[in-house]
């Protein structure tokens, strides 16, 4: 019997749920009524009640105390002598499993379909009880409440797929816990429990109280509807284009530009311009005109325009550095008054992907290679549908180089992958117009306007000529440089810089531009050589200001040349200088401390540094001679519009070099 013996398994009627102090008092009770069967006749009349009648007994215990499901749970864990009493029954039942072994039967299995109504009832009622035991808990348990629920249900159908037996005698449960290990059994139903107690505890705790699951349905509902609206007023900002009477935008933009820059009106050829039907449907435009003819401030309208209006970010492409940050300076006011960021893309600046920003736009100020980097991340992030506008200045430079191949794959990219952004394009020189209006696929502006006369002159040896293309070889006598050189003068000077430049200063500006960086440091410390005393007299007070704020800058070093030139009120401008110093150099140029800046080519494209008068020192940048476009874009600082009423500029030649100017 005992080699060839079937192990018939215990019903295990919701096994988690003995752990509770009711259940085991229970148990603990029908083993001592099972005791009397130690000497080895049938267990008394209580031990043979079936299965039936045990359940309704477990089923009326249980529920009594079903209300208080984690009142004593702690006390389960520690109250020790509840948990000796339990161990004392199973060593009891151990024992007399084995004078028991004579009462075993072996019944046929019964389907699940045959269970009797008593145990049905039985489930019913504890599914009901699980139901009623987690009603009340608050909406962050509920998901935890299910979970419990499901565990309990598979963990009936396993046992039901288990069952051999329709009743179940104190000697088939002792079978059973000598089979499957009492002691661990039971250890591992307490474990079960507390942790069950403890996650559902801890969740309860982290749970603001009081809180039902129809409010949280109520607050559900609202915060969709608070985002529909939102979604939808977003929707109709998108759509509208016209907030104000300043081109479409706020009264409070033509106030900043007047308490800012100075403008109280516009041109007539900007008013023109903002009010194409090309801009007004939101296409492609290209517009040329003359430097100092104020395309900038159209292109900053339409950024105001798409940033406010349309609620959509923009991008605006520079070439240099310096244009950036000078660029971001003048516009970073407006964007603490209008509630917009500013963001510098130059150098070492920058963020790949940008911040995305929920209730704030942004406007994106960046040279070439950066603004190249910035619609890939975009593009990358699936946000180039964010960018409303793209405005590129000196659209010229797009035929220059690797740096025009540069801007090329950049505009393509956005027309290829966003047919919603805008690109703006200027330039004051473009040669090529019907190919570009075609590759953007663009309408055109054009206009010769330029607030500020601007006559453009060439010195051969010591004569002046002014540039006329009506003449047969462009150029038309003007007049004959009346300075004294000595020797050494000469020798130091042959080109007659100091004395076309002392025509000028100190009263007013004047830029001299060089081919090299070099050549901008050593021509500033020759003009200063040769300069008057007076000159050291003028703004003396502003030159010592400078001159310590410089110093500050560099941590107490600062650049020898300027040293012995500022105060002379003259300095250089190349890419030399930290950004420190640039601002200090440009600030004190504006404000007329400095009177003249030797630069490099970097000056010439845009930066708001006008002056009286511009001398091209050579025809040559670095060993390159000058394009038209880079010609147009020097001699374009010349005339400052509302100070000056006239601006000139002189191109220095050798005979040599005669016959390629006229071809500028």
């Amino acid at each position: 019997m005992s080699s060839g013996r079937l192990h018939v398994k215990r019903k295990r009627v919701c096994a988690r749920k003995r752990s509770r102090d009711v259940l085991k008092t229970h148990l603990t009770s029908v083993r001592k009524q099972g005791r009397g069967a130690g000497d080895g006749s049938p267990p008394c009349p209580p031990c043979r009640r079936s299965s039936s009648s045990m359940a309704e007994g477990r089923v009326v215990e249980y529920c009594g105390d079903s209300e208080d499901l984690f009142g004593d749970y702690d006390s389960i864990l520690e109250d020790s002598s509840i948990l000796a009493k339990l161990e004392d029954a199973e060593q009891h039942e151990i024992l007399q499993s084995e004078n028991l072994q004579s009462f075993r039967t072996l019944q046929p299995s019964k389907d699940l379909t045959s269970q009797s109504p008593e145990d049905r009832r039985t489930d019913s009622m504890f599914d009901e009880l699980e139901d009623k035991a987690f009603e009340e808990l608050p909406p962050s348990q509920l998901q935890f409440q299910e979970q419990i629920q499901d565990q309990a249900r598979r963990s009936r159908l396993q046992a039901r797929d288990k069952i051999s037996t329709p009743s179940h005698s104190v000697s088939e449960i002792i079978e059973g816990a000598e089979e499957t290990n009492a002691e661990d059994r039971s250890k591992r139903q307490r474990r079960s429990v507390a942790d069950q107690l403890k996650k559902t505890m801890l969740g309860n705790a982290a749970t603001p109280v009081g809180v039902s699951r129809t409010a949280a349905l109520k607050e559900a509902v609202v915060s969709e509807e608070i985002s529909v609206a939102m979604q939808a007023m977003e929707a109709i900002c998108a759509e509208t284009t016209d907030l104000g009477p300043f081109f479409g935008l706020p009264s409070k933009v033509k106030e900043l530009m007047h308490k800012l820059r100075g403008i109280q009106s516009l041109y007539d050829w900007q008013k023109t311009c903002l009010n194409l039907d090309c801009v007004q449907q939101r296409k492609n435009l290209i517009y040329s005109l003359p430097t100092s003819g104020g395309k900038t401030l159209v292109a900053e309208i339409l950024i105001l325009r798409e940033l406010l209006c349309r609620r959509k970010d923009c991008l605006f492409i520079l070439p240099y550095i310096s244009l950036v940050q000078e660029k971001v300076r003048g516009l970073a006011s407006f964007g603490l008054e209008l509630d917009f960021m500013v963001e510098e893309y130059a150098g070492s600046k920058g963020k790949f992907p940008p911040v995305k920003r929920r209730n704030k736009r942004s406007l994106y100020i960046a040279t070439i290679e950066k603004a190249h980097i910035l619609v890939n991340s975009l593009i990358e992030t699936s946000r180039l549908e964010n960018l409303g506008l793209v405005v590129v200045d000196e659209l010229h430079m797009l035929g220059d180089g690797s740096r025009g191949a540069v801007i090329e794959m950049t505009l393509a990219k956005v027309q290829y992958m966003s047919k919603a952004t805008q690109i703006i394009g200027m330039s004051a020189t473009l040669g090529n117009i019907k190919d570009l209006r075609t590759f953007l696929g663009a309408e055109n502006y054009t206009n010769d306007f330029r607030p500020v006369q601007l006559k453009e002159y060439v010195k051969l040896n010591d004569t002046i000529y002014e540039v006329d293309p009506k003449e047969e070889n462009c150029f038309r006598f003007s007049r004959m440089l009346n300075f004294k050189y000595s020797s050494s003068m000469q020798k130091i000077d042959p080109d007659h810089i100091i004395a076309l430049v002392t025509e000028v200063i100190p009263m007013h500006s004047c830029l001299v531009f060089c081919p090299t960086k070099k050549n901008c440091e050593n021509v500033a410390g020759m003009i200063c050589k040769y300069l008057k005393e007076d000159f050291l007299q003028h703004r003396e007070t502003e030159k010592a200001t400078l001159l310590q704020e410089l110093k500050d800058s560099g941590n107490g070093s600062m650049c020898p040349v300027l040293r012995r030139t500022v105060p002379y009120g003259v300095a250089y401008h190349h890419s030399g200088l930290t950004s420190e110093e640039r601002k200090l150099v440009e600030e004190a140029y504006s404000r007329g401390v400095l009177c003249l800046l030797t630069c490099t080519s970097t000056l010439a494209a845009g930066i708001n540094l006008p002056a009286r008068r511009v001398i091209l020192r050579s025809p040559y940048m670095a060993t390159d001679f000058l394009k038209r476009s880079q010609y147009k874009q020097m001699v374009g600082r010349a005339g400052r519009a509302g100070i000056d009423a006239i601006g000139e500029s002189i191109l220095i030649l050798q005979e040599k070099d005669r016959n390629m100017v006229i071809f500028l």
